[in-house]
């Protein structure tokens, strides 16, 4: 066994420990009732920061929540990467549909996670992907085997659009200057096939209010003869897709790049059983855009999707209205070269030019980001994929993620730099559900390629 191994194998219960820690602190950025929280789990990762021996570690105040950094400079002489992750997490609602305490992680065996899983709301998105990079540079500090600079900026506004990252990152690029960008808050495809995401979708994102009376209205005085904003959103809402699951909004798919066949077989390759994927989620058939498959829908097209909808009288009984409003939060998933700006201004046109005179609409954007590919044939890209190899034994596959991480092409255009994302979560994780879990086996893979990572990117930079 491995140095590495076999100090991951003698620290795996504290390694958890620490983990279970913080995924206590129920640090949801979204809702200003756990403000607090948000800066303990700030506070929980600046002290491990420091003890396990990184250099200038600090909480870094921002407009919102601060960002958590933390160095190690051997000599800046020789490559540097920088280490992105983030603490807050999604709410936990509906609790009632968590099997256990989203704030009290517990391990249990699942189908995909035979050796166990984490379930805690952030075991996988981001917390515990994001502490397998603190505990593999624990490793290699205590060890001396750190051969390259490393810097760690954790924020903790990610799940709300990360709108304090581009006012920190515009004012610190000497700071965070670097070679490459590492980042764990993506997936692989199964425990046994390790994969490296090599493009993201990109994301606009909009509140709807459609309005109709000025108040509420008895719907037997009234009904019939004024226009319901409930009904009319449903189907406006439903007027935004063809027979063929297609986008009805003028000029949607004009930047959208059609891959070549030679692409499309590639991702053919990538192993998947539909028929799981379909019990997996409860489902009889899948459902999207004709002339695609399910893995291509999921990935290389784009989408638009209701998030939420609301209005009018949700209460226990009955109560004969017609609500004066009407909501829905929509998003777009996009892929590289859809300007989510641009897409945000179709949508608003064409949402308001479909509505009828009966009502008045309104949008507001909520938040967005850009698509995102990266090469395979830099350095980081190349040590992943042989760090994978080594601690999987096997090549990682190169995939397409149907997620969004806005703040990659933020990076890039800031910084100059690549970002290469090697995660460990599995699709059935969970995350931003109840009962998101991760892998005991993907905890603990995770910090020993990570760890291999280091040694592969400083041979192919300094060759």
């Amino acid at each position: 066994m491995s140095e590495l191994k076999q100090y991951i194998d003698n620290n795996q219960q504290r390694f958890l420990n620490e983990l279970f820690e913080l995924l206590k602190i129920p640090s949801v950025s979204a809702d200003p009732v756990y403000s607090q929280d948000v800066l303990n789990a700030a506070g929980f990762l600046k002290k491990n920061m420091e003890k396990i021996g990184l250099d200038n570690v600090s909480i870094e105040e921002t407009p919102g929540y601060p960002i958590v950094y933390g160095e190690k400079i051997i000599d800046p002489s020789l490559p540097t990467v920088l280490v992105y992750g983030h603490y807050d997490v999604q709410p936990a609602d509906p609790i009632e549909l968590w099997e256990s305490d989203p704030f009290e992680p517990v391990i249990k065996k699942t189908k995909e996670h035979p050796q166990g899983a984490i379930f805690a709301r952030g075991a996988s998105d981001d917390k515990g992907q994001m502490f397998m990079h603190l505990k593999a540079m624990e490793y290699l500090l205590k060890n001396n085997k750190l051969e390259v600079n490393v810097k760690f900026m954790i924020e903790g506004e990610e799940e709300v659009g990360s709108p304090s990252l581009a006012w920190y990152v515009k004012r610190n690029h000497e700071k965070l200057k670097n070679d490459v960008i590492i980042i764990s808050d993506t997936g692989m495809i199964d425990n046994e096939t390790p994969a490296i995401t090599t493009g993201l979708r990109g994301l606009a994102y909009v509140e709807v209010e459609v309005t109709g009376p000025n108040r509420d209205l008895h719907s037997g005085l009234y009904g019939g003869a004024v226009a319901n904003p409930i009904n009319i959103l449903a189907k406006m809402i439903a007027g935004l897709q063809d027979e063929n699951k297609r986008i009805t909004i003028p000029g949607f798919y004009d930047d959208v790049k059609e891959l070549s066949p030679e692409e499309r077989a590639e991702i053919a390759k990538i192993p998947f059983d539909l028929e799981e994927y379909k019990k997996s989620l409860g489902i009889d058939e899948v459902y999207g855009e004709d002339g695609y498959s399910t893995l291509e829908r999921q990935s290389i097209r784009p989408t638009l999707d209701v998030n939420g909808i609301w209005g009018g009288y949700t209460g226990e009984g009955a109560k004969t209205i017609i609500p004066s409003k009407a909501y829905a939060k929509i998003s777009m998933r996009l892929v590289p070269d859809q300007d989510p700006e641009k897409i945000a201004d179709l949508f608003e046109q064409h949402f308001k030019a479909i509505a009828p005179k009966a009502v008045k609409v309104k949008t507001t954007r909520m938040h967005g980001g850009d698509g995102y590919v990266t090469p395979t044939d830099n350095e980081g890209y190349r040590a992943a994929a042989l760090a994978m190899e080594k601690s999987f034994g096997k090549k990682p596959l190169p995939i397409y993620s149907g997620g969004s991480i806005p703040i990659v092409p933020l990076f890039e255009k800031e910084l100059g730099t690549k970002s290469i994302l090697m995660g460990f979560g599995l699709n059935s994780d969970a995350i931003h559900s109840p009962n998101e879990h991760y892998g005991v086996f993907n905890f603990l893979k995770g910090i020993e390629t990570i760890g291999y990572f280091y040694d592969f990117y400083k041979n192919l930079k300094t060759q």
